[in-house]
């Protein structure tokens, strides 16, 4: 949906309302749902292990117990809400974006200042936290591939599959123009300005990369094993190359530790580096691809 500059502000303002709203919320459910807590721990102390606990204390702790488990839903309601709401407001900002480019008016941004904004992206992309135990992480996080049918949206990062001036082929970072579904063809983007090449690709030559990190701690699955030969974006660069994955990430923040596959060093691979979850795919080297960024 087409913003101008002004819906697009009282928009933003309108939920920034809502998210501060929603902090305080969250504030004052924590504090009820830790009251609730206190209680609990000093129902048990007046219980010593050797004793029996009696009919009355079993009631007490059992709704004690269940008055902590909807707190702690309710809570988790709220941070749920705040979360869509920052959600949406950088939908509207990459949505203006978009808007600006298609219109001619491009903002240009220097090299140093887009290694900063990849960073911060994945840095901050959305962490997926399942609504149930056991819940299986969703196509498009961490290390779960989209689904056969999935059309990367305008204005996704991809890893597309482009050829140079001199014929050979690089995995570049790019974003989406459009998708034509009557060649079943991508246009789009180098993300790398200096470049300015816009490239019109089949869906084989684009990989969506992640919307949502993986919780190492709690989705360990939705991880690339020690070990796996994934394409990873070169630090400082806007190319993938082939690596192996040394280190898992251990947290949320985390990066993965890859080495790249690198003739100039004696074991053919460079020291270890990291790498974020946004930045770490499963595909496949090109033969062609020999080239540097």
């Amino acid at each position: 949906m087409p913003f101008t500059a002004d819906a697009a502000a009282t928009q933003i303002q309108e939920r920034l309302r809502n998210v501060y709203q929603l902090v305080h919320d969250i504030e004052a459910q924590r504090n009820r749902t830790e009251h609730n807590l206190n209680n609990i721990v000093k129902t048990h102390e007046k219980v010593t292990p050797e004793d029996k606990v009696s009919p009355y204390y079993q009631q007490k702790l059992k709704n004690l117990y269940s008055a902590a488990v909807t707190d702690a839903q309710q809570e988790e309601e709220i941070l749920r809400k705040a979360l869509g709401k920052i959600n949406e407001i950088r939908a509207i900002r990459n949505e203006r974006r978009i808007q600006a480019r298609n219109a001619g008016n491009k903002e240009t941004i220097r090299r140093g200042a887009l290694m900063k904004m990849l960073l911060s992206t994945a840095q901050t992309l959305p962490l997926y936290v399942g609504k149930a135990p056991g819940a299986k992480a969703p196509p498009l996080c961490g290390a779960v591939p989209a689904e056969p049918t999935y059309i990367a949206k305008m204005g996704d990062m991809v890893a597309a599959l482009v050829k140079g001036s001199e014929e050979e082929e690089n995995w570049i970072l790019a974003e989406v123009v459009q998708f034509n579904p009557t060649t079943n063809k991508y246009e789009v983007d180098d993300i790398d300005e200096e470049q300015k090449d816009r490239h019109t690709l089949s869906r084989r030559r684009v990989v969506p990369l992640p919307l949502m990190r993986a919780n190492p701690e709690t989705d360990p699955h939705a991880l690339f094993p020690k070990g796996s030969i994934v394409m990873a974006l070169y630090p400082q660069t806007t190319c993938f190359y082939k690596a192996v994955v040394n280190q898992l990430p251990t947290t949320a923040t985390e990066e993965y530790e890859v080495l790249f596959e690198d003739a100039t060093y004696a074991d053919g691979y460079s020291p270890p580096l990291n790498v974020a979850q946004r930045y770490v795919i499963s595909i496949k080297e090109s033969k062609k691809n020999k080239s540097q960024c």
